[in-house]
């Protein structure tokens, strides 16, 4: 039995390019498609398109998980096994691992004669955006072996949004995320390790559903679709790369073009969700601490009430690689039970 991908009995997550009414595109970190359905296996069709590394999609079956290998470039057919359990229902959160080293075309679903797709879980009434770096992506999280140290050599196999601390910060809150992320962003175009040599920024990425040119024509989102109560801002370490002017001059030119730069963002934020609550912060990931004492400026110039700066106990003083799942972990717990206080409009 073939089931096509825009079947009402299918609940998505997430930026999606749906230019293809039938095949909808995964591009960031956390989309998603839930479904529930009977019998024993499904097969998912669908046609990856690669940038670097070998490439995977998240696979939660009745709460377990595990990752699914795309094919290097084209298309394939990725096999899901229920086993032979009696459990007559199951449950399937299919899911994006990795950031824009990818992008992946959903085609259809298989599924066994006489077996049936049931209705989707009902989604929460929170919602959350997180507009973010590899951290919030939740690249080489699952590296935990090398927790304090740098990065092991890999090709991809250690990345899981779903370890993120923006996907868990997100359960924790019981919340529909869009993780707006990428690996080695920074605020401005020119900067950061992104699309290296011509660095793309999250002034550029914020507003579009794929944003990497090599896959295609460039395409704007539709906020209308997806309006969250909560913001959360998490990047400004990147930045730092090629030169860390904020480091050598919290005051000089380059520093003080960033804030002003850094600001316009929080205003289009702002503008774009007049209603949001809006969370600026780094991570536990290693930068030097005059990034956040820019961050502190410009909200505090701001003067917007809805519109506040965290820092996390261990701020900038993590594994200085990038962060493991204890470490998201610990993220998350603290940034949950910081926005449990904040008395969000719209939450209940």
């Amino acid at each position: 039995m073939w089931i096509k991908m825009n079947d009402v009995r299918l609940s998505y997550s997430g930026r999606i390019d749906w230019s293809e009414k039938e095949c909808p595109v995964f591009i960031y970190p956390c989309t998603g498609v839930n479904l529930r359905f009977t019998g024993h296996r499904l097969k998912l069709h669908v046609e990856n398109h690669r940038a670097y590394w070998d490439n995977y999609l998240g696979c939660i079956l009745d709460g377990k998980q595990t990752s699914l290998l795309l094919p290097k470039d084209g298309r394939g057919i990725l096999e899901i096994r229920a086993g032979q359990s009696e459990t007559k229902e199951h449950e399937a959160l299919i899911f994006k691992r990795q950031d824009a080293c990818h992008e992946v075309k959903l085609l259809g679903i298989e599924m066994e004669d006489g077996a049936v797709l049931l209705e989707p879980p009902k989604k929460p009434e929170r919602r959350i955006e997180v507009y973010g770096d590899s951290v919030s992506a939740g690249e080489a999280a699952e590296a935990v072996d090398y927790i304090g140290c740098e990065d092991p050599e890999h090709n991809g196999e250690y990345s899981n949004s779903w370890y993120s601390y923006a996907w868990m910060t997100a359960r924790r809150l019981n919340a529909q995320i869009h993780d707006i992320a990428q690996g080695g962003i920074a605020l401005m175009d020119g900067t950061g390790w992104f699309h290296a040599p011509d660095y793309i920024g999250m002034e550029t990425v914020w507003d579009k559903i794929r944003y990497s040119p090599e896959f295609g024509k460039v395409l704007d989102w539709d906020f209308r679709t997806y309006i969250p109560q909560l913001v959360i801002v998490a990047f400004g370490q990147n930045d730092s790369n090629p030169k860390d002017y904020m480091k050598e001059d919290l005051h000089g030119g380059m520093a003080e073009k960033w804030r002003r730069h850094y600001k316009e963002f929080l205003e289009n934020i702002r503008k774009t969700y007049p209603s949001a609550r809006i969370i600026c912060c780094t991570t536990l990931l290693h930068h030097d601490k005059a990034w956040d004492q820019a961050i502190g400026q410009v909200v505090e110039e701001l003067k917007d009430e809805r519109i506040k700066q965290y820092l996390f106990r261990r701020n900038g003083e993590g594994t200085p690689g990038h962060l493991r799942i204890p470490e998201a972990e610990e993220m998350a717990d603290e940034l949950s039970a910081y926005i449990e206080n904040l008395n969000i409009e719209g939450w209940k």
